[in-house]
């Protein structure tokens, strides 16, 4: 009887790096006594998490300048009193 295979969480990345580059973080890594893997996957969150920044920021600037550039007042008040509510609620909810 065939049965699911439950999906890893887990998956491997090969890539190709100058040799001196791998010399010395494999130095640097173990002067500190960590792991490779571990220093790699901090460094990868770390860069996630700053592209979720920069596009965040990007997103905050387009509609600013969206905003800035309205004629219409009352527009403009509308969008600010939606984003609070939106703002609000995503705070209450703990997110």
């Amino acid at each position: 009887m065939p049965y699911a295979i439950a999906p890893s969480r887990e998956t491997t990345l090969n890539l190709r790096i100058d040799a001196t580059l791998k010399a010395e973080f494999v130095a640097q890594v173990e002067a500190e006594a960590r792991p490779a893997s571990e220093v790699l996957r901090e460094l990868m969150r770390g860069y996630v998490e700053e592209a979720r920044q920069r596009r965040f920021a990007a997103e905050a600037r387009r509609q600013s300048q969206l905003i800035a550039a309205s004629e219409d007042e009352a527009e403009v008040m509308r969008w600010i009193q939606d984003v609070s509510a939106l703002e609000a609620g995503v705070w209450e909810g703990g997110q």
